[in-house]
């Protein structure tokens, strides 16, 4: 029985562990919920995790500075997230002078902070302050006690700060911009030494998609165990955000994907643009899934 020990934050994993989808493919799968994508790229260069599901702005900050990874596949191919900001703030352009949180610098949150402020011609370096709050939780935690005026977030998280008076002024996911927000990574070594077992996981992410989109219910009482909570509402405001706006069945990993990453890392790395995007990924495993017929 082939073994991944995998670290996540992506709801098909928990629906291929707890539908025993992973072991139907001879997986044997630890599947840990971590608190961010640096986390979970400094368990995989440090061999803690075979496979790991994690920022694609992290996976290719890692490659850039010496890392030798591949990604096999976007799981979240647009960006997950509500921009959250606090009652005062009714357009975009009152961000300006404010505090917004990100998980950290770099991050996938910050990437798409970024993106959204450029779009609305506010210049990330000079118009606003970025604070780097080290997780999802603590920017959370950091809007709800007014520490920032603004931040990435989505459901369930989003719920508590709505609850509180704040309120999405973006709703990102709903543009379906191209972002590689959650990627599948291993170390190259590894795929080239255990494809098989690769292509195994794969495949159970993409049968865990189909189990999750037509299993709304039992998808939910598995987001309540994972997120330790037994609010079905919220859940199920989760599990509807995620499985029809960010959700893809066959998760192709696509280079422009990482053109946002690019273009907003390469900034303070130039090393950035170095990496060559057609080595970074590696399509042919969900490619592989789909002429057996997987995911139709």
């Amino acid at each position: 029985m082939g073994y991944s020990n995998i670290s996540t934050d992506d709801a098909a994993s928990y629906v291929a562990v707890e539908e025993g989808i992973f072991k139907r493919h001879g997986l044997d799968v630890n599947a840990q919920l971590v608190a961010g994508g640096s986390t979970t790229t400094a368990a995989l260069l440090a061999g803690q995790t075979q496979i790991s599901q994690n920022g694609g702005s992290e996976t290719l900050s890692a490659v850039a500075n010496g890392a030798d990874l591949v990604v096999v596949a976007t799981l979240a191919g647009v960006y997950p997230y509500l921009f959250e900001v606090t009652p005062d703030i009714k357009t975009m352009h009152d961000v300006v002078g404010k505090k917004l949180g990100v998980s950290n610098i770099g991050g996938s949150a910050d990437i798409a902070l970024r993106v959204a402020l450029r779009a609305n011609g506010i210049d990330p370096e000079k118009d606003v302050t970025i604070v780097p709050t080290g997780s999802a939780a603590n920017r959370t935690a950091a809007l709800i006690a007014g520490a920032i005026q603004g931040g990435m977030a989505g459901p369930p998280d989003s719920l508590a700060i709505e609850a509180i008076g704040l309120h999405p002024i973006l709703d990102l996911a709903n543009q379906h911009l191209p972002s590689a927000n959650t990627v599948v990574a291993t170390q190259r070594a590894y795929a080239l030494a255990h494809r098989d077992i690769v292509q195994r996981y794969v495949d159970s992410i993409i049968e865990a998609m189909i189990q999750l989109k037509k299993d709304r219910s039992g998808t939910i009482a598995i987001l309540e165990k994972y997120y330790q909570s037994n609010d079905d509402h919220a859940m199920g405001v989760a599990y509807d955000f995620y499985a029809n706006e960010v959700a893809q069945v066959l998760p192709y990993p696509k280079p422009e994907q990482f053109k946002d990453a690019v273009d907003a890392l390469s900034v303070t790395n130039p090393k950035i643009r170095d990496v060559d995007l057609g080595t970074l990924l590696d399509p042919s495993f969900v490619q592989n899934a789909a002429d057996r017929g997987l995911g139709k």
